[in-house]
């Protein structure tokens, strides 16, 4: 699907985060940030998962005036909230936003952290992370941003070694002959299925209930308070011109609020670590994603 020479737009397509998606469209809205008393037009993806319902309750108690407005996949959200349709979005992580931006010329901004999902390895040949033998294979996801965070999990576990270190745009040629395993970039929806051919996968949180694996079951999984894991975390996402505007803030804000805490752990099944990084350090590692893409080129 994606390798080594990826465009920005491939990277910006590509949906790394643990939601489903719905059906739904929206259509101009035409509502704006500011007091209050406006409606605050949220874009999620897949506003049907229960931890919405929570959050609209919350927000209700709070006195704030919110909608959600669910779409269709990961690529409509960022588009709606330049083009003002929406005044908010919360369905990405830091590393899809800045594909997004680097590749449109827009300047969307982090205003709040949600969570950051780990990612991890499994085998059902192996029970401990030792036990993977020198020239084993392991599965990997093989679109952009999970390859490169699959990768450097990997690393991490000292089963590869990366090209000067490895960073959130790593890809399979990347991987040092030094390595211990080799990698097989696949379909991110097979790399369950290949547990029965390799000696592991780094899976998405999203398949293990059909593969019937719990993520008690990983072998090893990545640090969510580690840097590596920084590109990772979700994010709400405003307009740069409304970054500091009160009501969104506190809207943002509600993600720490211990009800809704609740909601989202429960949502990803116990995965979810959550964040409380401030708009002003998610958007200095925003920024550093972004120069990072740039110098790619």
């Amino acid at each position: 699907m994606l390798r080594k020479n990826l465009t920005l737009a491939a990277i910006a397509a590509t949906a790394a985060l643990t939601l489903g998606a719905c059906a739904t469209t929206p259509t101009d809205s035409g509502a704006s940030a500011g007091s209050a008393d406006d409606v605050v037009k949220i874009g999620v993806v897949g506003a049907a998962d229960d931890k919405w319902a929570v959050f609209e309750k919350v927000a209700k108690e709070e006195g704030l005036n919110i909608e959600i407005v669910d779409f269709g996949d990961y690529q409509q959200a960022n588009p709606a909230l330049a083009q003002d349709q929406i005044d908010l979005n919360q369905f990405q992580h830091l590393q899809f936003l800045a594909g997004y931006n680097v590749e449109a010329g827009d300047d969307l901004q982090p205003i709040g952290a949600t969570a950051v999902y780990p990612l991890a390895l499994y085998s059902s040949k192996h029970t401990a992370l030792e036990d993977i033998p020198a020239g084993g294979e392991i599965a990997v996801p093989n679109d952009a941003t999970n390859l490169a965070r699959a990768l450097l999990v990997l690393q991490e576990a000292k089963l590869i070694e990366l090209k000067d270190g490895g960073s959130s745009l790593s890809t399979e040629a990347d991987v040092l002959p030094s390595s211990k395993v080799k990698v097989t970039p696949v379909d991110a929806a097979q790399t369950a299925i290949s547990l029965q051919s390799v000696d592991g996968a780094i899976i998405n949180n999203d398949f293990l209930e059909d593969a019937g694996l719990k993520p008690e079951d990983a072998l090893f999984q990545d640090d969510p308070d580690s840097s590596a894991s920084e590109p990772y975390i979700n994010v709400w996402v405003a307009r740069a011109a409304d970054k500091d505007d009160e009501t969104l803030l506190k809207i943002a804000a509600l993600s720490q609020n211990e009800e809704v805490i609740a909601a989202e752990k429960k949502a990803s099944g116990g995965t979810a670590v959550i964040k409380d990084n401030s708009p002003a350090d998610l958007q200095e590692i925003l920024a550093g994603i972004e120069e990072n893409y740039r110098a790619q080129g």
